[in-house]
């Protein structure tokens, strides 16, 4: 089983980061690059949380086995372990090799620094570039993080001046290194405490209000009215934008140099809008530059990179408007559903989307009713009491953690009780509950934030490429400090735990952080007892008040404004629902004709073809007898017909004698 575990966590780690991927990305329409490299970034990410577990039992196992090997002496200098007995030292079932683990986190590591300080901040200007070509694209990406560069550049510059002069420090390469990733980490563990902060409160919360079906269905009525203004918006800002295109295209004729920037826009336009201004086209005119003013090619790189902003975001507003709408109809009906006698789940609306035969067989309308009106509630609030007891864990050992005279942090306990029975399931069980908990509060966070519409990860497919590249620097800037913080909550890191034992494989690339002993014993310290405050806030909701002191709506129960939007919102959803219904009753009524009048009509039609071919079968059958003993009456049928194909004159009834066929009168003259 060497290596096992770790090439199933490998493959099983990709998949998942697929799926996620797929759902807030779209692999049709977004540039193959962006999906690449946003795939490249979380996966590493979450690779790192997956593996640091195996890590931990592997340095156990390998501390076991150094103590045993090791004389009494040797033991109680070099390495002050626990003396275990040869019995309980074996190798755990997901035992990495030596050699492997080093190898795999420092490609790992500097891999994920190269993408969030290099590669994505250059792909995220490439993305929202609106240039024409690739060359163009790159130049506005180089323009636009010269700055952002040349800032790292200056103070890396600086501080390379300030050791050569300094005669104190005699710094060699690895020591650099180290320097690095001290500031990496610094920079990642200041945000890190924000998120963990707003995540060990919000989540258990969400949680305790998801078994509120009044809470969920007023919040959902508050968010319908924000939508919907935020989505009036975005049609607006379509309109003005699609005005401009429709000016610029007419202006600029086929035969004009940009015409091809101006195909190119008009290609990320809507389709009913390509279609409204290709019928008022004319492109049969030359143009004179003479006489006419026209844009110039930065002008349309800006108005591209308009037309791609506000066709993502219309396109994003519809979608969460419908998806919207399903889920206040849903909440409605739960509503209506909990006082049923029958015990049996009714929608009010059909499902749009075809569900699976093998849901539909076990998810019957009774299972759904017993797990939406009684179940569902209960196993929110349970779920939302386990999560709020591991949040008070983290919060304690976060204060507590540089302790080890006597052992304060719960996880450090947990993990040094397992390991003097080294018993590598439990200890490996308990790293990733940890490490994972840690990792939701964190991660959930990063899709949660919204900066204005720069930055927003909306699900079903609707995330834009900067937000999917944004994204994945922040998990990449924020991944390592968060393994170097469980480690210390462990006492796994030598740095905190003062004990001269063998480290981790992960803590080993990091090199030693007495290079900077403020960072070390300061600042990795003492800074994550801020947690506390930031909890406390998350908890008084201090952070949604300001907001909605600034005039960004928030949902607050205590607030007029709120009551407002909730009532704007419920009109919303009424009148949707209206017109959904009114859809339905017409789609019933046109089934029932169908079903009614179908039949008729097509006996209706199959008794007229059947006339049609005892008609034609009659004539050929006449045809085909003599003609001399039917002459008369076929010449007199023959003129019927021609009376009526063709005019004929009309009669005039003054005259001395009307002359049944006037055909006849007429050779008679």
């Amino acid at each position: 089983m060497s290596g096992a575990a770790l090439g199933l966590e490998i493959v099983f780690v990709f998949f998942l980061a697929l799926f996620l991927l797929h759902r807030y990305g779209d692999f049709k329409k977004q540039h193959r690059l962006v999906i690449v490299a946003t795939l490249l970034a979380w996966y590493l990410c979450f690779l790192i949380v997956f593996i640091l577990p195996l890590d931990v039992s592997t340095t156990i196992y390998n501390r076991c086995k150094l103590a045993v090997n090791s004389s009494p002496a040797e033991s109680n200098g070099s390495y002050v372990t626990l003396a275990p007995s040869k019995q309980k030292c074996f190798k755990p079932w997901s035992y990495i090799p030596d050699g492997i683990m080093p190898i795999f986190w420092r490609v790992v590591y500097w891999t994920s620094q190269f993408l969030t300080w290099i590669l994505l901040p250059f792909m995220q200007s490439y993305a929202r570039s609106g240039g024409f070509s690739i060359t163009g694209k790159i130049k506005t990406a180089l323009i636009e993080n010269a700055i952002y560069y040349g800032t790292y550049l200056l103070i890396f510059g600086a501080f390379l001046i300030y050791v050569a002069v300094n005669p104190n420090f005699n710094l060699q390469w690895n020591q650099l290194q180290t320097i690095g990733i001290a500031a990496a980490n610094t920079w990642g563990l200041f945000l890190l405490v924000l998120l963990l902060g707003y995540g060990l409160v919000e989540i258990p919360r969400s949680h305790w209000n998801g078994a509120k079906r009044g809470y969920l269905l007023m919040k959902t009525y508050f968010k319908a009215a924000k939508l919907m203004t935020e989505k009036a918006d975005a049609e607006e800002n379509l309109e003005d934008i699609m005005e401009e295109v429709r000016k610029v295209s007419e202006s600029i004729k086929y035969n004009h140099p940009l015409r091809k920037c101006v195909d190119t826009i008009l290609k990320k336009c809507p389709t009913e809008y390509q279609e409204r201004m290709g019928r008022n086209m004319d492109d049969y005119e030359d143009f004179d530059e003479r006489q006419n003013s026209y844009p110039s090619e930065k002008s349309l790189a800006k108005l591209h990179k308009q037309v791609i902003y506000s066709v993502q975001r219309h396109r994003r507003t519809q979608v969460q408007w419908q998806i919207l709408l399903e889920q206040a109809f849903y909440l409605e009906d739960v509503a209506k559903n909990e006082s049923s006698a029958t015990r049996q789940f009714v929608h009010t609306f059909h499902s749009q989307e075809p569900e699976n035969k093998i849901i539909q067989y076990f998810y019957t309308p009774t299972v759904e009713w017993y797990w939406e009106c009684l179940l569902r509630p209960w196993f929110y609030r349970v779920l939302a009491v386990v999560l709020a007891t591991f949040s008070v864990i983290v919060v304690w050992s976060e204060c507590t953690f540089f302790s080890t005279k006597p052992v304060l942090s719960l996880f450090a306990v947990f993990i040094q009780l397992a390991e003097k029975t080294y018993n590598y399931i439990y200890i490996e069980m308990a790293c990733f509950l940890t490490i994972f908990f840690l990792s939701i509060c964190v991660y959930s966070t990063v899709f949660r934030i919204r900066v204005f519409n720069y930055y927003y990860l909306a699900s079903h497919h609707q995330t834009d490429a900067y937000s999917l590249l944004f994204s994945g620097m922040l998990f990449c800037r924020l991944t390592p400090p968060l393994c170097l913080n469980f480690l210390g909550l462990t006492h796994m890191d030598a740095t905190i735990s003062h004990r001269k034992a063998q480290p981790t494989a992960y803590t080993s690339i990091m090199g030693s952080m007495k290079v900077l002993t403020f960072i070390a014993d300061g600042f990795y310290i003492y800074y994550p007892m801020l947690v506390v405050i930031l909890c406390i806030a998350t908890y008084f909701s201090l952070g949604t008040r300001c907001l909605n002191l600034l005039g960004f709506q928030q949902f607050m129960g205590d607030s007029e404004m709120t009551s407002d939007l909730i009532d704007e919102g419920k009109e919303l959803i009424r009148r949707e629902k209206r017109k959904r219904q009114r859809q339905e009753e017409g789609e019933n009524r046109r089934r029932e004709w169908k079903e009614r009048y179908g039949n008729r009509d097509d006996s209706t039609r199959s008794r007229a073809v059947h006339t049609d071919q005892k008609e034609s079968s009659f004539s050929e059958t006449s045809a085909s007898r003599p003609l001399s003993k039917y002459t008369r009456s076929n010449g007199r049928t023959e003129r019927d017909r021609i009376e009526l194909l063709q005019d004929a004159e009309p009669l005039d009834f003054n005259a001395d004698s009307v002359n049944d066929d006037p055909l006849e009168s007429d050779l008679g003259r």
